[in-house]
């Protein structure tokens, strides 16, 4: 089929979906979007692509990949912010072509791909074996504790847009890439991604709450290179980033904190006073003093979620904790009876 333009792919997208459609009405479609915010068709690609597609598809489409070429730790940590900023821009782009339309019909988003990819991604070494070998071991990340700090930033920012992001894939899950390595024949164990993931799997299903967050900030310049092209973004981070999730039964509220300072503990205080009575049912925090500590065969649990004490109760909805530097927390809270 070759390469297409914004152009010509959307009016065969728009034909497609027809199609399909008239053979499962009950079906969902996603237009495909940029696979980056850094492309140079970004933006453009996606308006003219849902002019053509808007009225047949349910979804458009993104990616990201985070890295840390730079080997600059705080701009690794701020990176999930541009990925706010990437949903926030194709919610826009979505909505604008909506506007045009006077249409109430609102495309969500489908993230298709997302992890932290870096060390394999550009060793072609790393990603083709000669003679086409059955289940070569390619791609095979070995993540840090910075890795899952950055990864579990990324958790959050899609948790906060749960109102528009209705699907988001993990690429991937065993071995490539992914939180869960294996050997044939041999032990599976727990790469250091893999904590904030089951926490944020498990504990983040509910109602996601707008939490206001008010936190230091600091100045980051992520590097973000595409083939030849070097290209930087610069970004305001605050130092806390957070997730708020309140079960479907309203009687649990779980928090998802990222301390990304490196070196000051966090003090925060949580301000919920329309919960009634909370109790802590479980404070979990994921932090090594080794920002390059990993998880292996031999060691799988150099790296894990441990005991958080310190949590207080002030007052009726007020709760206070310290958040250790560099740092990803899971706070579960209940209605006490």
């Amino acid at each position: 089929m070759e390469a297409k333009t914004a152009q010509e792919y959307g009016r065969i997208a728009a034909e497609a979906a027809k199609m399909m459609k008239w053979t499962d009405g009950s079906i969902e479609l996603a237009a495909c979007g940029s696979s980056g915010r850094s492309m140079p068709t970004f933006g453009a690609w996606e308006d003219t692509v849902l002019e053509h597609t808007f009225e047949h598809v349910e979804f458009i489409s993104l990616h990201t990949y985070l890295n840390n070429y730079a080997d600059d730790t705080p701009a690794f940590l701020a990176g999930p912010d541009l990925m706010d900023t990437f949903i926030e821009e194709v919610v826009a782009i979505a909505d604008a072509v909506g506007a045009r339309r006077r249409s109430a019909k609102r495309i969500m988003l489908s993230f298709d791909e997302w992890n932290v990819w870096y060390r394999t991604r550009r060793n072609r070494g790393e990603r083709v074996k000669p003679g086409w070998p059955v289940a070569p071991d390619i791609l095979e990340e070995v993540y840090t504790l910075q890795d899952a700090l950055t990864f579990g930033c990324a958790c959050i920012s899609l948790l906060n847009h749960a109102d528009r992001v209705k699907a988001a894939c993990l690429a991937q899950l065993v071995n490539v890439i992914a939180p869960i390595m294996t050997e044939t024949g041999g032990p599976a164990w727990r790469q250091t991604i893999f904590w904030p993931f089951s926490q944020w799997s498990n504990f983040g299903r509910g109602r996601v709450l707008r939490a206001s967050v008010d936190s230091p900030t600091y100045q980051a310049n992520y590097y973000d290179p595409r083939g030849a092209q070097d290209l930087w973004f610069p970004v305001t981070a605050p130092y806390l980033k957070l997730g708020a999730v309140q079960r479907e039964d309203g009687k649990a509220l779980t928090l998802f904190a990222v301390n990304r300072s490196l070196d000051e503990a966090m003090p925060i205080e949580i301000v919920a006073e329309r919960f009634g009575r909370l109790r802590l049912r479980e404070a979990r925090q994921l932090h090594h003093p080794d920002l390059n500590a990993v998880n292996t065969r031999d060691d799988p649990d150099q790296v894990k979620p441990v005991p958080l004490g310190g949590v207080q109760f002030k007052a009726e909805g007020r709760i206070q904790a310290t958040l250790t530097p560099a740092s990803w927390t899971m706070l579960l809270f209940e209605a006490a009876t």
